[in-house]
């Protein structure tokens, strides 16, 4: 195979790596993550908000300029690679991939939760079994059916706001931001929420398959990161304005039990149609993301070199995409996996880590190293503050890749 064939075709412009950007952060999370986050920070929900989009931002600036110094298929898992070694860079790989898997699985699951409880599995493999037929088939076509997506979500998002603000039961004084679940309880909600920032990554994941990837990626992450905090930021207010932090801690599903306490029980269903559909937007970009930096790895030899291939026809790296959608088909089959997303959240956070001190390399001017090391110092802070299980379980699979890779490097010549 020349290196021409072995490379993804360039067809995202600057809209499309926008979409997919939104395609990947407004999704599922905004239905599920704000309960568990009430829960934890009580008053200080939008404080805690505040502090995830902050680390959130950081990690976007970083990512946008090494996207640009390095526009290949992988993220963080190259950016770690060439600026500080490969086992950093593996590392990140190696969290990414993991992490996002149990999430591929986590989003099946809850698109089968919501469009038909009594077969949720059996609704999750079909879901994944679509999507990765959908991404085989070429970018485009992922890109165009994310475009449908987010503007299913964004719709029902938009509806969800205006009966919520307009009700009669809304009142500024649930907005009230106080400390009632304690510093810690501030940083584990911004531990959880941070889940739905994460999707910004997908962008640079795409590096290989971005039109001018210099210029479009740095524009293209913080204009996506930027819409979605808008967005966040007005669902968070308004449904906190009709349940308050406490009704929304109990909440089982946030969105819809706030348009009924907002006295509109007839949007309720359609709430539960648009977290599906959400679902289904966070599943096909994170089997994108995954089966790219899956590419990377096995380019590299650190996953196996079969999954490198590239489709002759539509460019896409075809093994790695029927690889993930086969793993991730037997997870949302056989088990319940969103107790997963703690695990998941730790395992970004730890790849956005990789990606700060990364960019930290860049320039040694101390006007570059502000954003970085904030994000750094961020990402460690945020990732220790999640619940204990999910700590232990995220050190835990880290330690399974450290060995994992110092047992390829005593079988592998260099």
């Amino acid at each position: 195979m020349t290196p021409a064939e072995s490379e993804l075709r360039r067809t995202l412009g600057l809209g499309d790596a926008v979409v997919v950007g939104l395609g990947s952060m407004i999704g599922a999370g905004v239905f599920a993550a704000l309960a568990p986050a009430a829960r934890a920070a009580g008053s200080g929900l939008l404080l805690a908000l505040a502090v995830a989009a902050a680390v959130a931002y950081c990690n976007a600036m970083s990512s946008a300029r090494l996207a640009a110094r390095y526009p290949a298929s992988g993220g963080t898992y190259v950016y770690g690679r060439e600026r500080l070694g490969e086992f950093w860079g593996y590392l990140a790989g190696w969290s990414f991939v993991v992490g996002k898997t149990a999430s591929c699985a986590a989003m099946a699951l809850t698109v089968g939760a919501y469009v038909w409880p009594e077969q949720a599995h059996v609704v999750a493999v079909a879901a994944v079994v679509a999507l990765t037929a959908v991404n085989y088939g070429g970018i485009q076509k992922s890109a165009w059916l994310t475009r449908v997506i987010v503007a299913v979500v964004l719709a029902v998002l938009a509806s969800v706001v205006v009966v919520c603000l307009g009700s009669a039961r809304a009142g500024t004084e649930r907005l009230d931001v106080g400390l009632s679940g304690g510093p810690g309880g501030i940083l584990q909600a911004a531990g959880l929420l941070f889940f739905a920032f994460a999707g910004y990554a997908r962008v640079a994941t795409l590096g290989e398959e971005v039109r001018d990837p210099r210029r479009t990626i740095p524009r293209a992450v913080p204009l996506a990161l930027g819409f979605t905090l808008a967005v966040y930021g007005c669902v968070a207010v308004a449904v906190l304005s009709v349940l308050g932090p406490s009704g929304l801690g109990q909440a089982t599903a946030p969105l819809a039990d706030a348009v009924r306490a907002a006295g509109l029980p007839g949007l309720a269903p359609v709430v539960r149609v648009g977290a599906a559909v959400a679902a289904l937007g966070s599943l096909l970009a994170l089997i994108l993301g995954v089966s790219r930096t899956t590419l990377a790895m096995a380019r590299d030899r650190h996953l196996p070199r079969v999954l490198a291939a590239v489709h002759p026809r539509s460019r896409v790296p075809h093994r790695a995409e029927l690889a993930v959608g086969a793993v991730v088909a037997v997870l949302a089959a056989t088990v319940d996996v969103r107790g997963a997303i703690g695990f998941s959240s730790f395992g970004v956070l730890a790849y956005y880590a990789v990606a700060n001190a990364s960019a930290w390399t860049l320039d040694p001017s101390r006007a570059s190293l502000v954003v970085p090391t904030l994000g750094l110092v961020g990402c460690v802070v945020l990732a220790f503050s999640l619940p204990a299980v999910s700590v232990v379980v995220g050190v835990g699979v880290l330690a399974v890749g450290v060995v994992a890779y110092g047992v390829r490097g005593q079988q592998v010549p260099r």
